[in-house]
């Protein structure tokens, strides 16, 4: 399916303030990004570049006053997402070098203090793909999914006590509920496709029989039209803003995403 991605987001800035932007997205296995515009106004220099998760990051200074940031895209994505029940577990002394990494606590996935309840979540369930199902299932039952929850930036083993959280806090309780069954796991961020209030979106991904799958306890099923802007350990490394400096927060922010009825001409 062809769907069309835009974000609008401002800024009253008061002092002259260094920004990271992560709000490209880049073709993929199963994406391929056929347009782009990125409009800054006013319009300053941008420097490029690609992190070390392979994600395309933009450093500027923004200036006093109004800063907005407005980004388009039309991508060609799958309306579907690969599922595999049944598919086997990678042994860790056979997981690609670049995988391993996957595998390890991070700021909010604390995936050491949460082996217990992995256990118990998938006990007597096939090792591999089965058991991130299992996992995604236990999440979806068992911790709310509130887009106005009043509980923000919350690590995995902070969900879990508070059993709820928004899309991104979901995610990071999937991630380190993986790492602690030594299945690799990594966020992602994005978009989701007819996602309901619209906004950027957050599910994560798991390692199992030698590729990456997707997961997301925060829809009732598998559901593809997903565009992913950057992957990550958790969400300090997918942040779509960073701002260095006084805390800065959008006047506004805008994401809107829509069907195209065929391939952009």
């Amino acid at each position: 399916m062809w769907l069309r991605t835009e974000c609008d987001i401002t800024f009253n800035v008061s002092i002259p303030t260094p920004f990271i932007l992560m709000l490209r997205p880049r073709s993929g296995v199963q994406q391929w990004v056929a347009r782009q515009s990125y409009t800054l106004t006013p319009s300053v220099p941008v420097m490029e570049y690609t992190d070390v998760y392979g994600n395309l990051c933009q450093r500027l200074m923004a200036p006093v006053g109004k800063f907005q940031i407005s980004t388009s895209a039309d991508i060609l994505t799958t309306d579907g997402i690969d599922t595999a029940p049944g598919a086997p577990f990678n042994d860790v002394q056979n997981l690609p070098d670049e995988v391993l990494t996957y595998l390890l606590p991070s700021r909010y996935c604390e995936s050491d203090k949460l082996l217990d309840l992995g256990q118990q979540i998938v006990a007597n369930v096939q090792p591999g793909y089965d058991q991130v199902m299992a996992i995604e299932q236990w999440i979806r039952e068992n911790i709310r999914y509130n887009t106005d929850s009043p509980h923000y930036q919350l690590s995995a083993f902070e969900v879990n006590q508070e059993r709820e959280g928004v899309c991104r806090e979901l995610a990071h309780l999937g991630i380190a509920l993986c790492r602690g069954l030594c299945i690799p796991a990594r966020m992602v961020v994005g978009f989701l496709y007819e996602l309901h209030p619209m906004d950027f979106h957050a599910w994560f991904e798991a390692y199992v029989n030698g590729r990456w799958y997707t997961f997301d306890p925060t829809q009732p099923s598998p559901r593809g039209g997903r565009v992913t802007v950057a992957y990550g350990h958790d969400a300090a490394d997918v942040a779509i803003f960073t701002q260095f400096g006084p805390a800065l927060y959008p006047e506004e922010m805008t994401v809107r995403m829509t069907q195209l009825p065929e391939a952009p001409g």
